[in-house]
């Protein structure tokens, strides 16, 4: 047996090109499902994960799988906005506590977050580097932004203006970077989070006013006569003001937070009304019905790599084939020597096993390397 698989290392040592191209396809045929498989089970698990540590999610009307992305991973456009009174709703109710969610501007390109510290508190997010938000204004990043934006605390970030062409809209937020967050591997790292205060000036509800003292100021409606942007700073930062009453003040989503099931049960009961326009639904129940659709999408995908590996079978079928034509004269000669047919038929079967050992190393490692950065490609892809 020693000698056979010494004869067989021989050969694909010496035909280095054919065993590339078997090897090479082999891999792929192996690497395609199995890469597949370790991606959606990881897939399932992260979002699964986020979607059970959130028990209830409040919102407008509309599509329940937007609602809920947006609000576990603030992917996707954002949905009608609801107001603060909903806040007030859940907890004259006494069902439930609640963290309000304003998630629908832009700095830099990642969404804005505005929360109130109990959302902090609730993911177990942790500041790396400067501190947590202190003033109105500031901000602080996700680890992932601060690493591809480069900022460090202390630094700005300006809004983006929600529409380009609307010159009447409020001036954009040039915000200060309080802190850095931890990385914890999840939508957190990938977003700017902001106080609801913060949020509602670049939505344009509040403004400060340069030089201004008391109520001694005008409220002028055109971009044209405000600032390029609007900053606080300590010189203006008491003559900040908002307008209208708190309970019109807009929300994107509101995370409920029931003490025990049958608070839960009521609390659901309360929405179920053919007139009310606000929906309430269990992430888990949403994310697991977005698993199954992509479960279905997955046994297509399936049939493809059955396929896929019937075509490899051919192909390996056919070079072997064609192996024993060309080494019809060597096997000869071996045959001549003393080698029995089995002798023959084994070193060609060890040739086989070595190829396909080769293959599925390969594919492992390209696998493990790939399963090694599909993490953030995941949340980039949750839309």
């Amino acid at each position: 047996m020693p000698g056979t698989f010494l004869l067989a290392r021989r050969y694909i040592a010496y035909y280095r090109g054919r065993t590339a191209i078997l090897v090479a396809a082999i891999t792929l045929t192996i690497y395609l499902p199995l890469v597949t498989h370790w991606a959606i089970r990881q897939f399932q698990e992260q979002a699964m994960s986020r979607a059970r540590a959130t028990p209830l999610i409040v919102g407008a009307k509309g599509s329940r799988f937007g609602l809920a992305i947006h609000a576990l991973h603030f992917r996707g456009d954002p949905p009608e906005s609801i107001t603060m009174a909903e806040i007030d709703r859940i907890r004259a109710s006494k069902l439930a506590t609640v963290i309000p969610l304003f998630a629908r501007f832009r700095a830099g390109g990642y969404v804005v977050v505005g929360t109130t510290p109990e959302y902090y508190v609730f993911r177990g997010l942790a500041v790396s580097e400067g501190e947590s938000l202190g003033r109105l204004g500031d901000c602080v990043l996700g680890a992932s932004v601060a690493q591809q934006l480069e900022l460090h605390p202390g630094d700005r970030l300006l809004s983006e203006p929600d529409n380009l062409f609307d010159l009447s809209g409020p001036s954009p937020l040039n915000m200060r970077v309080a802190g850095i967050l931890e990385p914890t591997g999840t939508a957190d790292d990938d977003v700017i989070f902001a106080d609801l205060k913060t949020t509602w000036i670049i939505q344009g509800i509040g403004h400060g006013h340069e030089g201004a003292s008391g109520g001694d100021h005008q409220h002028k409606a055109s971009r044209a006569n405000l600032a390029q942007y609007a900053e606080v700073t300590d010189d203006n930062l008491q003559t900040f003001h908002f307008h209208g009453t708190s309970e019109e003040f807009p929300l994107t989503a509101i995370i409920a937070r029931p003490d025990s099931e049958k608070s839960e049960a009521l609390l659901m009961g309360r929405y179920l009304s053919p007139d009310e326009t606000k929906q309430i639904l269990k992430p888990v129940e949403v994310v697991d019905e977005l698993m199954e659709i992509i479960l279905q999408a997955r046994q297509l995908f399936d049939l493809g790599m059955i396929l896929l590996a019937a075509a490899t079978l051919l192909l390996v079928g056919l070079v072997m084939l064609l192996s024993l034509r060309l080494r019809q004269r060597e096997m000869n000669t071996m045959f001549r020597l003393g080698c029995s047919r089995t002798t023959i038929f084994r070193i060609q079967a060890a040739e086989l096993a070595i190829a396909l050992l080769l293959s599925s190393l390969l594919a492992v490692v390209l696998a493990w390397g790939s399963m090694s950065v599909s993490a953030s490609l995941f949340r980039l892809w949750i839309v």
